[in-house]
């Protein structure tokens, strides 16, 4: 299954920005991104389907990270090879829960982290899902405002970008109709 575009947008460095609906696991991107918790412990939401999809090396591989590196945060994610995904990568960012504080900033800086991780592996594509809107209760609107500034500002302050194409993957109906509908409110 294939994602169905339904917006498109050249930002000012030149990246396309997409808006789609569909299935992130099936993604034929560089890498995906993953919404994920500061232990990299892949059980529910997007994570725990994007580990099932990609088999037991990515929660592996995520486990060697922590070991390695310590517990993620926002604004610097991990990465993990893609396992049997289409993609060559998992950049795993932790988004904020709604009702922690500073829910924005993070979520902003949690989707700068992915794009400067995915700039720092010379990568030309990245999928993202709505990070945080899930499990853990981001309103939908208010976070479609945070990613599309977060996106824009990082393709206005990073000229030089290796990524060429950025595409937010929406799963649901629903929150494809959110994100449209802010979309030209920016």
């Amino acid at each position: 299954m294939t994602s169905e575009i339904l917006k498109e947008d050249q930002l000012i460095s030149g990246m396309r920005f997409q808006i789609a609906q569909g299935d992130i696991t099936q993604e034929r991107v560089d890498a995906i991104v993953n919404a994920a918790n500061a232990y990299l412990q892949h059980g529910g939401g997007v994570a725990g389907i994007i580990a099932r999809a990609g088999g037991p090396e990515i929660q592996a591989e995520s486990h060697s990270w922590v070991a390695e590196h310590g517990l993620v945060t926002h604004a610097k994610p991990a990465y993990t090879t893609a396992g049997e995904l289409p993609c060559r990568y998992v950049i795993h960012a932790v988004g904020p829960i709604w009702g922690s504080g500073d829910e924005d900033a993070k979520l902003a800086a949690a989707v700068a982290g992915a794009l400067h991780q995915a700039d720092e592996l010379g990568l030309h594509s990245l999928a993202l899902p709505a990070i945080s809107t899930g499990i853990y209760g981001f309103p939908q609107e208010q976070a479609a405002n945070v990613i599309f500034a977060a996106i824009r500002e990082y393709a206005a302050q990073n000229p030089d970008t290796t990524l060429e194409l950025v595409r937010l993957v929406l799963y649901s109906n629903s929150a494809a109709k959110a994100f449209l509908s802010v979309w030209g409110q920016d």
